[in-house]
């Protein structure tokens, strides 16, 4: 996944407290993260790439399908954020991946939405 995000320093004291399990276990995420792959395997199964981060421009318009609602968040995103051509492909393949762990089989606005959460927020503040 093409995927890189600034994330805060954890307090010490809170690496010290006794961990709450509120989320998903380690084994749950990992039979997610083998299914995405099996479905990339399978969509690139007649092509010389593996990985949704590996799609060129032909690849996100065979693989990655956006509905009209969807295409237009991200074009509003796209305007906003002053998005490189490399950046808004980015966000598509990010959501693709998104979709993929979801279990979905359409990129649908959430997933885009989700993708365009963990761009770099340096250099973005309005």
């Amino acid at each position: 996944m093409d995927l890189t995000i600034d994330v805060q320093p954890v307090p010490i004291e809170d690496l010290q407290q006794t961990p709450r399990t509120t989320g998903d276990t380690t084994a749950v995420i990992r039979e997610r993260v083998l299914i995405a792959r099996e479905k990339q395997r399978e969509r690139f199964a007649e092509l010389t790439i593996r990985t949704n981060k590996e799609m060129g421009i032909r690849e996100l318009r065979s693989f990655c399908m956006l509905k009209p609602e969807t295409e237009l968040l991200l074009k509003q995103a796209a305007e906003k954020l002053h998005l490189s051509a490399r950046s808004y492909h980015r966000t598509i393949k990010v959501a693709r991946t998104i979709a993929d762990l979801s279990g979905n089989a359409d990129i649908d606005t959430p997933h885009v939405a989700e993708a365009l959460q963990y761009r770099q927020s340096v250099g973005m503040e309005e």
